[in-house]
């Protein structure tokens, strides 16, 4: 199965968990996702007041440079540690 269409079948499998996971698994999720689909952060971070617009911006800057393949295959591998333990 090519990448593209593991990391498609992760963002299925990651919507039907029964649990929530811990939120640093939620933005280690979204700054992949974000990575994989759009690159490297975009816009200005958010003020301090928006917290959790501001957690996801820095989530996401941290995963700057990573490639396109290389933060699909960490979001397909997350998926998979998650799944296992929340689902």
């Amino acid at each position: 199965m090519a990448l593209a269409d593991d990391f498609n079948e992760a963002q299925v499998l990651v919507k039907k968990l029964t649990k929530m996971p811990a939120t640093t698994e939620l933005l280690d999720l979204y700054a992949l996702y974000k990575q994989a689909t759009l690159g490297d952060v975009q816009g200005k971070r958010p003020g301090m007041l928006d917290m959790k617009g501001r957690a996801k911006y820095d989530a996401w800057a941290s995963q700057k440079s990573v490639s396109k393949g290389d933060a699909m295959k960490a979001y397909v591998a997350l998926v998979t540690k998650v799944r296992a333990k929340y689902a």
